[in-house]
């Protein structure tokens, strides 16, 4: 078997030109890089203002390397280009020219001020996939809004109201980038279509994609319970549902135990079997899921019990044994040393040109079994001078942008 880094990449020979900043769409372009496409990443001379954002601790509060800018951009190259100055948007021009893909998330106005709009640059580039992210879609009185995704997906998408409990007089906050990292992955997915579109068809096509679109079909369940005229119902509690087992329990530690036995008749009397409670297996209250529907109230507490005489590894040590569906509730800490994420590299390590390393989430699409390899985010404008090169410059002329502040 070839080495990994060895592997062709599903996209090998395929460029993507990349117009966008923040996250959204400059995920979907690395994703890309991740299967072996050259992500040429056109910057403004000032940089992607992401580089600028503090989070979480992994952005520019990091005192390291920006996590944040580095999981978004890994695997591209940067040209700065001003694309106010007419040879700064010449040479976009030229880059487009050797396009498989334009990848944006500028907004409708300001691609046409910049005459990169979708019917220009298809009339020029016919073969061009033409893939742009927005926060609320290409049409309609709100298209040419800016859209994050903590407005677009989860806050007029729907997800913040389905999601806050209705005690709370606020709306819970999301996690970061939680809308955008979704709307990529359908962007590269779409992306990865339209290529094979174009290799039946010979021509290439517009890719759209957005926050709102995201977020519905994230909540496709609840979608359908308003399309069938009742009001999407709030979600029960850790076991407010007619099926006992299917709920969260507290160990005799404080940790939780989820089960999912959604065929519940299949499983219970092997857990029952399992914990040592025949006798619960044998109440006629517990015989089958009707029963215990009817009794949900005493079958909790009975499981409540029963969770609360163990602790947390004692449960995970035990349900090892019953071949049911059900999983420990972790902390986000715990998938770093979790058997399975390792066992199937869902993460990944960069090695950077100094010897340092550092590690990132892989792609959760994976060919033959394998995890694309990780590379580093380019540094803002990087790579300026090697493409210019690539695309016949001189250093001479190289100089004579640079002076006319065209490149940094």
């Amino acid at each position: 078997m070839a080495d990994l880094a060895e592997a062709p990449g599903a996209l090998d020979g395929v460029r993507v030109v990349e117009l966008a900043q923040w996250v959204f769409v400059p995920v979907a372009g690395a994703l890309l890089a991740d299967w072996g496409a050259d992500v040429i990443r056109i910057e403004r001379l000032e940089g992607d203002p992401y580089r600028g954002l503090a989070t979480q601790g992994i952005g520019t509060d990091s005192g390291g390397v920006n996590l944040s800018v580095a999981l978004a951009n890994r695997g591209k190259r940067s040209i700065a280009l001003d694309l106010r100055r007419e040879q700064g948007r010449a040479l976009l021009d030229e880059l487009l020219a050797t396009a498989d893909v334009f990848l944006t998330n500028f907004r409708p106005g300001a691609l046409s001020r910049l005459g990169l709009d979708a019917d220009t640059l298809r009339q020029r580039f016919p073969r061009l996939v033409y893939a742009r992210g927005h926060g609320y879609g290409a049409r309609g009185p709100d298209a040419d809004l800016p859209g994050y995704d903590s407005s677009a997906f989860f806050a007029r998408g729907g997800m913040a109201h389905v999601l806050t409990p209705p005690e709370r007089d606020y709306p819970i906050s999301q996690r970061g980038a939680m809308g955008d990292r979704n709307g990529a992955m359908a962007l590269a997915f779409g992306v990865a279509a339209a290529l094979l579109r174009r290799e039946r068809t010979g021509s290439g096509s517009v890719v759209d994609v957005s926050l709102l679109a995201t977020a519905m079909w994230t909540l496709s369940s609840d979608v359908l319970s308003a399309l069938s005229g009742s009001e999407p119902r709030a979600m029960p509690g850790r076991t407010g549902g007619p099926n006992p087992l299917v709920g969260t329990y507290r160990t005799k530690d404080g940790r939780h135990i989820q089960l999912v036995f959604l065929e519940a008749d299949r499983y219970w009397a092997d857990f029952c079997q399992l914990v040592g409670r025949a006798d619960l297996a044998a109440d006629p209250r517990f015989a089958d899921l009707r029963t215990r529907g009817a009794n949900r109230d005493a079958c909790v507490a009975a499981l409540d019990a029963e969770f609360a005489s163990r602790t947390f590894e004692e449960w995970k040590d035990l349900l090892s044994g019953i071949n049911a569906p059900w999983a420990p509730v972790q902390a986000v800490e715990e998938l770093l040393t979790d058997p399975q994420v390792l066992a199937n590299d869902y993460l990944g390590e960069v090695h950077v040109e100094d010897g340092s390393t550092y590690r990132l989430p892989t792609v959760p699409v994976q060919f033959d079994e394998r995890p694309p390899p990780l590379r580093r985010a380019p540094e803002h404008g990087e790579h300026t001078e090697e493409i210019l090169l690539e695309l016949g410059r001189t250093w001479e002329q190289i100089g004579e942008l640079n002076e006319a502040k065209v490149i940094p």
